[in-house]
């Protein structure tokens, strides 16, 4: 086992030479992996990855360790809520919110059994009860009925320009068909605390919400999906640090 001697920011050449596999054609089960110990906040993890993996759901990503930051420091949009997370990839970023603070938590990425088989891997290796999990593909239809997550999150999962339009069509589901947990709608119910956007305008954030770090990518490919979350009635708000806060648009 690697102990992760290198900065989070190393893995971003890494990451776009596994872009460039993910068109090959080498078979799964060629499969191989690398266990590495991360320094998350307050405690290390040991995480497997997947030296290739034909979804790219392979690699630990740099805007996962960012993100941890981030939501450390605003610990009370989490607590008492159920949270789903979307593109898990290894589940670390799952685990250290679990372990951290206890949070009810599912995972979900691919309708792939070996990245499933690998978050729970990693759950077990960090002495921790496997978490749920739902593997769903973007823009398929969801395999549950029961939408009762009032947080959604994700971090650096914007990675295919051409699946924009399916992570919309999840994201639009799962923000518009959201029930609370013992059935009663609460759209637009008040999260606990209030933020500053990027701007410094305080804003009171509302569930269902998404919130979505991405550290990985920059230029013009992020405007092809805020222009479509606009065009499908979702309103973004970045909260800074490249974190973003998405509903669906208010209606006058």
């Amino acid at each position: 086992m690697e102990a992760a001697l290198f900065s989070p920011s190393s893995l971003f050449q890494e990451a776009e030479d596994h872009d460039e596999q993910a068109d090959g054609c080498q078979s799964p089960s060629e499969q191989t992996f690398v266990e590495r110990i991360h320094t998350f906040p307050g405690m290390d993890l040991k995480i497997r990855e997947f030296s290739f993996h034909h979804l790219n759901a392979n690699l630990l990503w740099p805007g996962t360790f960012a993100f941890c930051d981030w939501l450390v420091q605003h610990k009370s949009l989490l607590i008492g809520r159920r949270i789903l997370e979307l593109g898990s990839g290894t589940g670390a970023l799952a685990i250290f919110l679990r372990k951290s603070f206890g949070v009810d938590i599912t995972t979900s990425d691919f309708d792939d059994k070996e990245v499933e088989e690998n978050i729970a891997y990693n759950c077990r290796a960090n002495e921790l009860e496997v978490l749920p999990h739902i593997g769903h593909s973007w823009g398929d239809v969801f395999p549950s009925d029961e939408v009762d997550w009032d947080l959604v999150i994700a971090s650096d999962i914007l990675l295919y320009v051409k699946q924009y339009p399916n992570l919309i069509n999840t994201l639009i589901f799962l923000l518009k068909c959201y029930k609370q947990q013992d059935g009663k709608a609460l759209l637009g119910s008040p999260f606990a605390s209030e933020l500053a956007d990027a701007s410094g305008k305080v804003i009171q954030l509302q569930q269902p919400a998404f919130l979505m770090s991405w550290k990985r990518r920059l230029g013009k490919d992020e405007q092809y999906f805020f222009d479509g979350c606009h065009d499908a009635g979702l309103e973004v708000v970045h909260l800074g640090s490249r974190v973003y806060y998405i509903t669906q648009r208010k209606t006058q």
